[in-house]
């Protein structure tokens, strides 16, 4: 078969001849693979920046962690890999599949897992959300954080705030269920002045963050109480893109009711994944059947991986590949 392949960690991936998986256990099947999307976690994993990479296996590793997938009978499903996504075929397990509804084609089923990985496990299970909280999104110009937004709306928020450099993408969000935007490229004493005023009028129940870094710093400082009664803040580190580091103040955490966690691999339980399965894969991926969770993409073939892997994705849109 072909296949994206990773010979050595941090290089670029080949498209080249292949062995077929062949399933180790009853709980493996194998699939036709029709599209997968290209992730930050897939090319962090392939690099050795991500948390959960590890060396590629001796005789190359094919890429890609799930997918658009046909099983034996046909049935449309999305799957995650046992084996790399990125080729012909492959193995996915039993246990974590979820069949595709007809009105969702191939490259948006493709594309929106990992986005409502990184929007709804966050709001579900880290921040509780409930009907008529404030969301605060940081980073929502990106394609998870789109998606974020419009998740939140459907949770029943009644107010999302989105933060983001991009104006005209900012601008998109209001189409998308946005309510207030802030941008981070004004200085900091406009962004937390802007920050404030919001949150003395909101108050902010919930932010759902994929920057950290600097931002992080202002709206934690935004938060901080003067010793009176305060809402109950969910803060939820989901990603990191301006900088793995903060510095946060003790005050921080005894002067307002905030509790801070974060949203990744290794962040969920068993039976919150089978709920991710079960509930809110079908839920999401039948809400964009019908029109009422949007995503753009950018359609390219396997055989060119090794041009398109470091391929610049306009803000917004999610790179899938078609098998």
């Amino acid at each position: 078969m072909k296949a994206a392949v990773m010979y050595k960690k941090g290089e670029l991936p080949e498209y080249v001849d292949f062995p077929e998986p062949i399933a180790q256990n009853d709980d493996e099947i194998l699939v036709t693979v029709k599209a997968v999307a290209i992730k930050n976690l897939d090319k962090g994993r392939a690099s050795g920046t991500h948390y959960s990479s590890d060396a590629p296996k001796e005789g190359g590793r094919v890429v890609g962690g799930d997918g658009v997938c046909l099983l034996e009978d046909g049935t449309r499903v999305y799957g995650m890999a046992v084996t790399g996504m990125l080729s012909e075929k492959a193995l996915i397990s039993k246990d974590r599949i979820v069949k595709i509804p007809d009105g969702l084609d191939d490259v948006s089923a493709a594309a929106l897992p990992n986005a409502i990985i990184g929007a709804a496990m966050g709001l579900r299970f880290k921040a509780d959300i409930q009907a008529g909280d404030v969301v605060l999104v940081n980073g929502a110009t990106s394609f998870t954080g789109r998606v974020a937004v419009q998740i939140a709306k459907h949770y029943g928020a009644k107010k999302v705030i989105v933060t983001g450099r991009n104006e005209e993408s900012l601008k998109e969000l209001l189409d998308l269920g946005a309510d207030e935007i802030i941008s981070v490229v004004q200085d900091d004493e406009h962004f937390i002045a802007q920050l404030k005023a919001i949150h003395a009028e909101g108050p902010i129940d919930v932010i759902i963050d994929y920057l950290w870094g600097h931002t992080a710093e202002m709206i934690l400082g935004c938060l901080k109480g003067k010793g009176n009664f305060t809402n109950r803040i969910r803060y939820v580190s989901v990603g990191s893109i301006t900088g793995d580091t903060i510095q946060l103040s003790a005050a921080n955490m005894r002067s307002a009711d905030l509790q801070l966690t974060g949203s990744g691999l290794g962040a969920w339980s068993r039976e919150q994944v089978g709920i991710l399965i079960s509930e809110i894969l079908p839920e999401m991926f039948q809400l964009a059947a019908e029109g009422k969770l949007k995503v753009e993409t950018i359609i390219v073939k396997i055989e060119d991986i090794a041009e398109l892997w470091n391929m610049k994705i306009p803000g917004g849109k999610r790179l899938v590949v078609t098998i």
